[in-house]
């Protein structure tokens, strides 16, 4: 197709404007706007408002504190689980890792009602087995305690797939040479792999803590009722309390939770230079540790670990769900489906907030997917600075709170569409273009692994044969990918279908979404209501991972979080 690709190069010639368009559009243009609504409210002094407010003092103190106690819990919780199931012959990997990685894949805010209606004198499941507190006791989760430990429980996961990523790398033949010396199993672990692990183990950690610092629905689920808010829920309130000021006070706010990220990555970089290990000869998790008898300790262990993270709360949550009111106990007297009869057929506000959650992440996957593909084509084709430039453009928004990135394009589409007249604020269209923004990344990742693996001489014959740039990616590139591209559809679907964080601040009436359906029900009262919503979504993801495990044989390596 003469003038259609240009000599030698594989790629059209719209491809590249396109795939700036596309990141200026959902990265660059709302995190420009965010920093212009800030610096105005500091050129007209309103940011010295903010910054004497001691609301604002007050929640920069519990976003640190609740961040790193909660990232040193994740740390001790996912390094123990990486070096064990990575390192070790412990039994049953496959399944303690699945099930490990799980927390990070239900809405915070499930896990927060789960542990809320597992302990407390008024739980369900405790008054069924005669061990609740007496009536009258303190909720113990409403605290900076209890925020921070279940931070670390839905973050450990980050530090497990950080740590093992790194320890899958591990010199091999260092490892068995140490033995052959007659090193014993402490001292190669103490000598050889828990320095190599550092960058792991510091990169887990800085994940944690920006996850922590951007979380929304633990703190609002247990800090909001006893009066301890975080910056993302300071924002929140600012935001249900509307005036003049709001757009410059949240600009700012955004502007410090982005700073707290920045400096934990900051941070990580520091600590990570001058630990830049290069690993030679074999490398590979098959430098396995004999546990021997010490596996009849661990695995108990591990497995203790997970019911108390999974199977208890989760168990809480259905007792929650099946009684008629908080703080009744679960008999066979109390018993009923009437909280699910009511959410699948009678509640309008979850029908709507079901089809919203199913549309929007489905229209996200879908979607995302053409832009991912075109996009990984030209960034695995192109290896120049520009591309670079690009790759790190996507990254961004998904690195920085999820609140952030709402309030960036609250403050984009507030006003009209310039020339077109249209307004996107409180449609579902806006949570529909921040979806696409903030998954960007994740969409990406899988099938950019997929065309690193694709030999370029199938396209490259095509293309001397006079096969157009359509032609080869029907024929040719898509087949190959589509394993990657259908993990991808997955895991975006997974996750946008239980975002909470940004669609908290932009829905209207019409537009909730079921992480938003989840938070109000328990707000107004209705925790049993709550509590069957939650059962059903957490069903919902154990079934697309299990469909995400159906699929890993015929995916790249990396592609499916949980499996080695």
């Amino acid at each position: 197709m003469p003038g259609y690709v240009r000599t030698g190069n594989s790629q059209p010639p719209w491809l590249f404007p396109f795939v700036v368009i596309t990141v200026l559009i959902l990265s660059v243009l709302p995190l420009a706007r965010l920093a212009m609504v800030g610096i105005a409210a500091f050129a007209n002094g309103g940011i010295i408002d903010v910054l004497s407010a001691p609301s604002l003092w007050s929640a920069t103190y519990y976003t640190i504190v609740t961040s790193v106690v909660g990232t040193m819990i994740s740390l001790v919780i996912g390094c123990l689980f990486a070096f064990l199931l990575t390192l070790t012959d412990i039994r049953g990997k496959g399944l303690l890792s699945f099930f490990f990685v799980l927390p990070m894949m239900i809405p915070p805010q499930v896990t927060a009602l789960a542990w809320v209606q597992m302990s407390g004198p008024s739980s369900p499941l405790l008054k069924a087995l005669a061990i609740a507190p007496p009536l009258g006791s303190p909720q113990p989760l409403y605290s900076v305690g209890g925020i921070a430990l279940l931070y670390g429980v839905q973050h450990a996961p980050l530090v497990y797939l950080a740590l093992r990523a790194g320890l899958m790398t591990l010199p091999r033949d260092g490892v068995e040479a140490a033995r052959l010396s007659g090193a014993s199993s402490f001292r190669v672990f103490s000598d050889i792999i828990l320095p190599l692990s550092l960058p792991g183990i510091i990169a887990g950690a800085a994940i944690s803590f920006v996850s922590c610092t951007g979380n929304f629905g633990i703190p609002a689920i247990l800090g909001i009722p006893a009066s301890i808010f975080t910056l993302p829920t300071l924002v929140f309130t600012k935001f249900s309390a509307f005036t003049s000021r709001t757009f410059g006070d949240v600009a700012v706010l955004s502007a410090i939770i982005a700073m707290i990220s920045v400096a934990g990555l900051m941070i990580q970089d520091r600590a990570l230079r001058g630990r830049d290990y290069r690993v030679i000869g074999l490398s590979g998790a098959s430098a396995a540790v004999e546990l021997g008898a010490w596996r009849f300790l661990f695995t108990p262990i591990l497995w203790a670990i997970l019911s108390f993270m999974l199977a208890a709360p989760f168990f809480a949550l259905v007792a929650g769900a099946l009684v008629p009111a908080y703080g009744v106990p679960l008999t066979f007297k109390t018993m009923s489906l009437h909280a699910f009869e009511e959410i699948l057929f009678r509640q309008a506000v979850t029908r709507t907030a079901f089809v919203n959650s199913i549309s929007l992440a489905g229209a996200t996957a879908v979607c995302l997917l053409v832009v991912t593909v075109l996009a990984a084509y030209m960034l695995t084709r192109r290896k120049d600075a520009a591309s670079r430039i690009i790759a790190s453009l996507i990254e961004i928004p998904y690195s920085l709170p999820g609140i952030v990135m709402a309030v960036a394009f609250i403050l984009l589409f507030a006003a009209p569409i310039p020339f077109l007249h249209i307004s996107l604020y409180g449609t579902i269209w806006i949570i529909l273009i921040a979806y696409f923004s903030w998954f960007f990344a994740v969409s990406l990742k899988p099938v950019v692994s997929a065309f690193h693996q694709l030999d370029p001489a199938l396209e490259e014959a095509a293309r001397l044969s006079g096969a157009g740039f359509f032609r080869r990616l029907s024929d040719i590139i898509v087949p190959l990918i589509a394993p990657a591209a259908g993990a991808s559809v997955i895991l975006v679907f997974l996750i946008a279908c239980n975002e909470l964080t940004i669609s908290a601040l932009l829905w209207s009436a019409g537009t909730q979404t079921l992480g938003v359906a989840i938070y109000n029900l328990d707000d107004s009262g209705s925790s049993d209501l709550a509590s069957a919503l939650s059962v059903l979504v957490v069903l919902m993801v154990v079934i697309m991972m299990l469909l995400l495990e159906l699929l890993a044989k015929h995916l790249p390596k990396g592609v499916v979080p949980w499996r080695n």
